[in-house]
């Protein structure tokens, strides 16, 4: 059964095709081997011997004639009575090579039954006209010339039926191809469909076509995508509206705090309302985190640099080791977004980050290296829910609120790839970001 497994086709049109061609190749195969053996050379077999026996007479019967008037009588009778055109070459020598043969499964049989019925050495050729077929007999002076109608010593319709069996397998593979394209067709439209939806981009212009259970399976995923659509805009909207409900009393917080003395309490509050902004910002941020955005072909490295400059404008200076003439089809701001989360996470637990760019089996790799105190290898799966803290890796008084290696994975599989977290070479915490590319 494994090997089975292993040679069996994966494709759907390819194992429909097998389905279809196995059948089909037997079938034919047990109709022509019937046809070979019942019907074409048991006939060919009678015709041949008829003809083998009428050479071997008409030789007889000439080797036995008197004289010269008596060997034209018996060649005058061979081509009127047994409609065997014949002649006697003087003095000459039949072929030493091999016979000339045309369809070696016919003239086999042409062949034992010269066997069968000749005493004297003979030679045929099956190629050489069209109408007849030559047959030599070696005679002790000479040789005659027989030349048969071909009709006479084959089927000659067996080859236009095995012709006609061809053609026929040919255009029923031929049909059955164009008809099993047009199904597996329609699959193929619904699976890129939804590959294409699952990387976060639309496909308004499918529309379900197959068969009924295919056109069904259609349907269903275009429910399912509006459903999806439906609820991803619902959470946008709503938390939009949060935020919008929220800043309106911090804004009036911020103005408060403002217009009193500068003191440690007061201090403290700003800082919490700071806190509370960021905060907010970081649950929109992950509500946004699959929106509307249309995916854009354009450079990593400008993207790259322009994340390095952001840096540097908080003071933080990233290093780089990037793969020039990268281009990567995204959502631009998106991946911008989960770059710079992926950066200020590390900057904020180590002092060196690196980050580096490359194509690597297929995919575009983002990898940012640091060298804080890393995760523990068992609560890397931990790291990516939402609102964790690893506080016993990382430390307790860095700010943020838990969402940003979410964000990440939502950007990095809206696109059809992952993050992947390791241990860094710098004895930090290695994030790399896989983009399909």
């Amino acid at each position: 059964m494994s090997l089975l497994r292993r040679i069996a086709p994966k494709s759907l049109f390819a194992r429909t095709l097998l389905i279809v061609a196995l059948p089909l190749f037997v079938t034919q195969s047990v109709v022509t081997y019937i046809f070979f053996n019942r019907h074409w050379e048991e006939v060919t077999g009678n015709l041949s011997a008829n003809v083998a026996g009428n050479i071997a007479l008409v030789t007889e019967l000439y080797l036995q004639a008197e004289d010269d008037a008596a060997r034209e009588e018996v060649m005058r009778l061979s081509r009127e009575d047994l409609d065997m055109a014949v002649r006697f070459q003087t003095f000459g020598q039949i072929p030493e090579n091999d016979k000339v043969s045309l369809f070696s499964v016919l003239d086999s049989t042409l062949e034992r039954q010269l066997e069968d019925s000749l005493r004297h050495p003979f030679w045929y050729n099956t190629a050489g006209y069209w109408a007849y077929v030559e047959i030599r007999v070696q005679l002790d002076d000479g040789y005659l010339v027989f030349l048969p109608l071909r009709e006479r010593v084959f089927v000659t319709n067996g080859q236009f039926f095995i012709l006609w069996l061809i053609a026929a397998t040919l255009l029923l593979g031929y049909v059955s191809i164009v008809f099993m394209r047009n199904q597996v067709r329609s699959i193929t439209r619904l699976a890129a469909a939804a590959e294409a939806f699952g990387l976060g981009r639309d496909m308004p212009e499918f529309k379900p076509s197959g068969a009924r259970e295919v056109r069904a399976a259609g349907n269903a995923f275009i429910a399912m995508r509006q459903r999806i659509k439906r609820h991803l805009n619902q959470r946008t909207t709503m938390l939009a509206g949060v935020s919008h409900d929220l800043r309106t009393p911090l804004t009036r917080l911020k103005l408060a705090l403002a217009m009193q003395p500068e003191t440690d309490d007061v201090r403290d509050m700003k800082n919490d309302v700071d806190e509370m902004e960021t905060m907010l910002e970081g649950y929109l941020s992950f509500a946004r985190s699959q929106n509307a955005e249309e995916p854009v072909l354009f450079d990593l490295t400008e993207l790259v640099n322009e994340v390095v400059d952001d840096s540097a404008r908080t003071g933080k200076r990233l290093q780089t080791d990037l793969q020039r003439g990268l281009q990567i089809d995204a959502r631009r701001n998106s991946m911008k977004r989960a770059i710079s989360n992926l950066v200020s996470n590390a900057f904020k637990h180590g002092r060196i980050v690196c980050l580096t760019t490359r194509r690597a089996d297929g995919n575009i790799e983002i990898i940012i290296d640091d060298d804080g105190p890393g995760i523990d290898p068992a609560e890397y799966a931990e790291a990516f829910k939402p609102f964790s803290r690893l506080d016993n890796a990382r430390n307790q008084n860095t700010p943020g609120i838990g969402l940003g290696l979410t964000v990440v994975r939502d950007v990095a599989r809206a696109h059809g790839g992952d993050i992947v977290l390791d241990r860094s070479p710098q004895d930090g915490l290695r994030a790399m970001l896989r983009i399909p590319g």
